[in-house]
This record gives structure tokens, C-alpha cells and sequence, in this order.
């Protein structure tokens, strides 16, 4: 297994940006953005994927990758203020945002 694949908890949510600001949202929500650069100050962070639906133009999915669901958890609860903040600077790009789904890596 690769250190990239050392992931026990992934998060996805759905984004659908605001007409025009595609790009923004891109650059923010992706692999280099601000969101990615919040998360890698945490202990257990992976990495941030950023995908795009080929089907759906205006639809986004972004996977943030964990060791575990405590590692996350613990991160959060140490940043909530921060977390809260970066949240409401980037609302204004996106005309929705759904969490689809916290999902545990099955061992083989």
C-alpha cells in the first residue's frame, strides 16, 4: 500500500458552484486550495481529491482522505472556529453543498 492509500475515512460532499465562478471554486476546493491546506496542519490528513461530473457540468464532488474517523474528529474539534470561517469565505461561490456521506475503508 502506498502512503497515498493509507486511508481508513473519507468524506464526499456535492458542490454545485455559483454560475461563473467555476474557476474560483475549483482553485479553492482542490488538491492546493485553501480547504487542503486547512486540513493538512491536521494529524491524519491524507489528501483532498476534487472530481468533476462529466455527465453534470455544474456538479463537484470533493473526498477529503483520513487515517481514521478520530483523526478527523479531533482536527475539527481543535479548528472548529477556523473550519466555521473558511466555510463562510468560500458559501459564496456555491449555490449548494450536500454532505453525501462519512464511509469507513473496508480491511481486506
Amino acid at each position: 500500500m502506498q502512503a497515498g492509500d493509507a486511508w481508513a475515512y473519507l468524506i464526499i460532499w456535492e458542490f454545485r458552484p455559483k454560475a461563473g465562478m467555476e474557476r474560483m471554486f475549483e482553485q479553492t476546493y482542490g488538491p492546493g486550495g485553501i480547504w487542503a491546506e486547512f486540513f493538512r496542519r491536521g494529524e491524519g490528513y491524507v489528501r483532498t481529491e476534487l472530481t468533476h461530473d462529466a455527465n453534470d457540468p455544474g456538479r463537484y464532488l470533493t473526498l477529503d482522505f483520513w487515517i481514521s474517523r478520530e483523526s478527523y474528529e479531533q482536527f475539527r474539534d481543535n479548528n472548529l472556529v477556523e473550519y466555521g470561517e473558511i466555510d463562510q469565505l468560500c458559501e459564496e461561490m456555491t449555490q449548494a453543498e450536500v454532505e453525501i456521506g462519512r464511509f469507513e475503508r473496508l480491511k481486506s
